[in-house]
């Protein structure tokens, strides 16, 4: 089991993100607070910025930046027009080397998500 905190700018926009775009069950909700989504083996904890831990650690948490976690798909060309259909933002576009293919979606905060499919034999 892992867990990833984000700091989101609109907590409830957040959750119907996550849930409705990625499949993410909704575990605890303090609309404009706080949410613990869940995916498989993963707690997304989605904080307001300035609400919980963070700020006392020299600094200013905010949403952005290039930290991210990974879902991985065996339809990513699938999901990515499901999500260009609930108007997601992507960051550039899909890179298909190594081990895969995949593509940095942006949830509304700005935080990164990287969807991967493994190369198909």
């Amino acid at each position: 089991m892992a867990s990833v905190r984000y700091i989101v700018t609109d907590i409830d926009k957040s959750v119907e993100f996550y849930r409705d775009n990625l499949d993410f069950k909704v575990d605890m909700h303090s609309p404009g607070k706080f949410a613990a989504l869940l995916r498989d083996d993963l707690t997304l904890y989605l904080s307001a910025p300035g609400a919980g831990s963070g700020g006392h650690a020299g600094g200013d948490p905010k949403p952005g930046g290039w930290n991210r976690f990974m879902i991985v798909t065996r339809e990513l060309d699938a999901l990515i027009d499901r999500l260009r259909g609930a108007n997601a933002g992507f960051r550039g576009g899909i890179s298909d080397g190594g081990a895969g293919r995949a593509i940095l979606l942006e949830d509304p905060s700005g935080n990164v998500i990287e969807l991967f499919e493994f190369k198909k034999d």
